[in-house]
């Protein structure tokens, strides 16, 4: 089964425990305090869209991309039911074209951290800066090495498997130990990191 299916089938059994309902705070936080201004944006892995209709009501012009047919049906109807004014498209990101770029803001909650390959990550990383602008800022939210967790969780990454995939590409502006939207009385860790795209 590939990556593509895997998601499709965990979101039609309701096992996606990263589908929240709800926009992540630690993507609220950093776009009010940095601030980023509204701005083409990409939402990389949007899911069912909250992340991508959030940034819609704050003023971006978002395009959400995902591999889930499933997830981007269920996006639509949360961005019709908001007045929200969202494209979402069905590719695979490493793999495929990204229509409407540059773009100045991208955003994935769980991509970049799904690559077990080092060099894999690295390539996502690249692909991100191919899709923005120069001086177009990532942020992305990984799960956190740092976490000991008993059962299921994201999959943890080092401070320095995050550094060492995006420094080619990217300026480091923030990366932090936070944690990730839940529905989990005990959130799993995260390292949210802000990123600029180098000239």
């Amino acid at each position: 089964m590939d990556v593509t299916d895997r998601y499709e089938m965990r979101y039609r059994n309701g096992n996606a425990p990263w589908d929240v309902g709800r926009p992540d705070s630690n993507l609220i936080s950093t776009v009010r305090s940095f601030p980023i201004k509204p701005c083409k944006a990409l939402d990389i892995g949007c899911g069912t869209g909250d992340n991508s209709i959030w940034l819609s009501q704050e003023g971006f012009q978002v395009v959400g991309v995902d591999s889930s047919s499933l997830a981007l049906g269920k996006a639509r109807e949360k961005a019709l039911e908001a007045g929200a004014r969202c494209k979402f498209i069905n590719c695979n990101f490493l793999e495929d074209p990204i229509d409407e770029a540059p773009y100045g803001f991208a955003f994935d909650r769980g991509c970049f951290h799904s690559f077990s390959d080092a060099a894999d990550r690295k390539r996502f990383a690249q692909k991100v800066a191919e899709c923005l602008e120069d001086g177009g800022l990532w942020l992305t939210l990984s799960g956190n090495a740092d976490e000991t967790r008993d059962g299921p969780g994201p999959p943890r990454l080092r401070a320095r498997d995050v550094v060492e995939a995006v420094e080619d590409y990217f300026e480091i502006l923030s990366l932090v130990s936070g944690h990730f939207e839940s529905k989990s009385p005990r959130p799993p860790r995260a390292w949210v990191c802000l990123m600029r795209k180098r000239s």
